[in-house]
């Protein structure tokens, strides 16, 4: 592994008051560029290939007759929504482009965000690189190999196929989760001076590439940004150049700037350069204020500015204090859950807008951190989670495999490439440099923490693992302790974070024989893996599952805790959709969902369908007001607070529990107070006979683009004439798209628990989307969307 050349310091820096010239700079027509790569593909599977196909697509006698275009992120298979046998096999990829005669004499990289899992790479027949690893980036520079006088093709190879030496390494058939295929996340073409900033993956040195940025101090009165960019001149003479920084908020008001003395790069060279900012006043990131700032890198000669990147960056600092993690000196109890990042049927596939949508739903839950189990995930996810203030423990591939030594080299760039795609993300607080739930070696990990630290050694990055050995942190799983007591006799000297908790323990240890009526209920009943279709009770249970494992949780000290898990999934090892998610896999809430956004955030919500099946002894009610009235049919029932229990005890919201005496169709309505003021209520009532279909679709903070690639779910509830939801119906129903789109999924579908949903793909330039949901029996609705470009 190279290692850096020494930093040369910079000490200029200056506060707003302070005139800096790079103020005024002009923008040279040589600037940067970063263009969008990702339509214009051509895709075909391998077994696809036709009789006359009987070579690799990379010779020039190749037809691709037959071949899809198609746009990225891209799955090479749509499976099923139940995966029985997850498809593996090999993909190619085509785009044909003109490069443009600007480019002449800059640099050209293309850059893969991630491709499942080995890939290689073609550019006008000559293989440029071969990339083992499905989930972090890879950048081959392509400037030798461009050609301005004719057309450029670029080939892609990729292949899904079982590789121990590929972590995680674990067979599709005994793994967890599913690798799914293809060209899954954005490409995108850079193009740069020959003096230009670079990028850290690809310069592949330690503690180096790229912009380099954290906070040697941290108040509220003050703050210092220190930044460390490496430049590198590949002209064939010498540059002089001084390195500007600029620091704006989100109004887009100057913060401060600093401007580094004159360099003077020779030929075919690099430096490093360090610089500070001090910004007074600062407004801190924080989980409950994410308080980001813009800032600008640039590279100026003759008060031009040759190249730049534009950062957000988040002034925050993570330490753990006394068993507690402190964000900018002050504690903070981390409650959590895990996410798995697919989508059914183009699973890992997501668009950029898709990853918000995810990671809006996580901080509408009421979660404040979230585990990224068990794989890095997509740089749009990680955007989100800065701008919406969600931390994350960030993980390398790995789930109970160790491999040979191929492995454990290439499970060691992994955590220097994670590092260095995300060391600047605010909402990075813990990075899991650990293979979860494997046998792993004492060397192993304790080079894992090596790396930590010569990655960033100005700044300490806290490390986890699930062996509480060598790491900042251990992250066990509930169920790795026995029962009944856990974690709660925990007495070892590496502060305890459950990092995963409801799920195992109750399919498989029985752990709910503390609640009452639990013993009497059948297997399937009493774990937490329950769909939505499987029924109030069982979905209520799910919810106690949560509720008691999170309680018992907060009986001992700890950092937080993190709950098995978000969404629905599913798993190589398994025919069936792993249904402990509070929200299934098309993203529809469970009543767990609600029981944890209660204990955070304003919530009053009935969890019942109020039907002849509810059991109206046991009424629960979520929510995080002092009182909660409960009405039936316009008639008060009864005012309470919340009581306490052996489940319940520790919460920071109990649930409210009402014993009404009979089942009355109707109306209830719940009302919840604070200091005797009205804040929120909650209405549900019992659903006739099913009349009509009613559309809507998942918007979750981001409009639908018309960019190819951006998908939304599509609901069709099933309701009564009116418009209350039947959730008990199973009705088939069939969408249908006039233009603008593409419908993806199971059509039709059995609607689940009253609501049938597909996905819908926006085409590109599409302005106005219309669909139409029918069923037998039912009138039939129609919705219209609006895209955004």
């Amino acid at each position: 592994m190279k290692q850096p050349n020494k930093l040369s310091h910079s000490l200029k820096t200056s506060f707003l008051l302070i005139l800096i010239t790079c103020i005024s700079l002009s923008v040279s027509a040589e600037n940067r560029q970063k263009i969008n790569f990702n339509s214009g593909w051509q895709f075909c599977n391998q077994e696809d290939f036709t009789a006359s196909q009987n070579v690799l697509p990379i010779g020039n006698d190749f037809s691709f007759i037959g071949w899809k275009t198609v746009s990225l992120p891209h799955t090479a298979k749509v499976e099923p929504l139940v995966i029985v046998d997850l498809w593996m096999g090999i993909s190619w990829y085509k785009k044909d482009f003109t490069a443009k005669p600007e480019w002449k004499n800059k640099k050209v990289f293309i850059e893969f965000e991630a491709v499942m899992q080995h890939a290689e790479v073609w550019l006008n027949g000559k293989l440029l690189m071969k990339h083992f690893g499905g989930y972090l980036p890879f950048i081959i520079d392509i400037s030798k190999e461009i050609s301005f006088d004719k057309s450029n093709r670029l080939i892609v190879k990729t292949d899904n196929h079982d590789n121990p030496e590929v972590p995680p390494g674990k067979p599709i058939k005994t793994l967890d989760f599913c690798y799914y295929s293809g060209i899954y996340r954005n490409v995108s073409l850079i193009i740069s001076n020959l003096l230009h900033i670079t990028d850290a993956v690809k310069e592949n040195r330690t503690a180096s590439g790229g912009i380099r940025i954290w906070y040697p101090e941290v108040s509220a009165q003050l703050a210092t940004v220190a930044v460390a960019t490496h430049i590198r001149n590949e002209r064939n003479k010498a540059a002089e150049f001084v390195l500007n920084l600029k620091l704006t908020d989100k109004s887009g008001k100057l913060i401060a700037t600093a401007s580094s003395e004159k360099q003077v790069l020779q030929p075919n060279s690099d430096i490093n350069i360090l610089q500070n900012i001090k910004v007074a006043n600062p407004s801190l990131w924080h989980t409950d204020h994410s308080a980001l700032y813009l800032l600008q890198v640039s590279v100026t000669e003759n008060n031009e500015i040759t190249d730049h990147i534009t950062q957000k960056i988040g002034i925050r600092k993570f330490e753990i204090v006394n068993e507690q993690l402190m964000i900018n000196g002050k504690p903070l109890l981390l409650t959590g859950t895990n996410r798995h990042q697919e989508y059914p049927y183009i699973g890992n596939a997501l668009s950029d807008n898709a990853q918000y949508r995810d990671a809006l739903k996580i901080k509408e839950a009421g979660f404040n951190i979230v585990r990224l189990s068990h794989y890095p995930q997509s740089p749009a996810f990680m955007d989100a989670c800065d701008e919406l203030g969600i931390l994350t423990i960030d993980a390398i591939p790995g789930w109970q495999f160790v491999g040979n030594d191929i492995f454990m080299q290439r499970s060691y760039q992994d955590a220097r490439d994670l590092i260095r795609r995300d060391r600047n993300h605010a909402c990075v607080a813990i990075w899991e440099l650990s293979l979860n739930e494997s046998p792993m070696p004492d060397n192993f990990m304790q080079q894992m923490v090596i790396i930590a630290g010569e990655e960033s050694p100005e700044s300490k990055l806290i490390t986890c693992g699930w062996i509480s050995k060598f790491y900042d942190v251990f992250i066990p799983a509930r169920q790795h302790a026995k029962p009944p007591y856990y974690w709660k006799n925990y007495s070892g000297k590496t502060p305890l974070f459950t990092g995963e908790y409801g799920d195992w323990e109750y399919f498989a240890q029985d752990a709910g024989l503390n609640q009452a009526g639990y013993a009497g209920l059948k297997s399937d009943e009493r774990t937490s893996r329950q769909l939505r279709v499987d029924g109030e009770k069982r979905l209520l249970q799910q919810a106690t599952n949560f509720q008691e494992a999170h309680n018992d949780n907060l009986r001992s000290p700890h950092l937080g805790d993190a709950n098995w898990l978000m969404f629905d999934y599913n798993r190589g090892y398994s025919p069936d959709i792993e249904s402990s998610g509070i929200m299934d896999i098309f993203r529809l809430t469970k009543f767990a969902y609600y029981f944890y956004r209660s204990q955070s955030l304003p919530t009053v919500k009935i969890a019942s369908s109020w039907n002849a099946k509810s059991d109206f002894s046991n009424l629960r009610v979520y929510s995080n007001c002092e009182e909660v009235a409960l009405y039936l049919n316009g008639k008060f029932i009864e005012k309470k607070k919340a009581e306490r229990n052996n489940i319940s005890d520790h919460l920071p919201c109990p649930p409210f529990v009402f014993n009404l005496k009979a089942f009355e169709a109707g109306t209830l309505k719940a009302v919840g107070f604070k200091d005797n003021k009205l804040v929120k209520e909650d209405i549900v009532t019992t659903a006739g006979k099913a009349t009509r279909l009613k559309l809507s679709y998942d918007r979750s903070g981001k409009s639908l683009k018309a960019n190819g690639t951006d998908v939304v779910f599509v609901y069709a509830t099933v309701c009564d004439a009116k418009g209350n939801p039947v959730s008990d119906s199973g009705v088939s129903i069939r969408f249908t798209i006039k233009e603008g789109g593409t419908l993806v999924g199971q059509n039709p579908i059995n609607a689940e628990a009253g609501i049938a949903t597909i996905l819908l793909q926006a085409s590109d330039n599409a302005k106005k989307i219309s669909i139409e949901a029918q069923a037998d029996s039912l009138i039939h609705a129609t919705i219209k969307l609006n895209t955004i470009k």
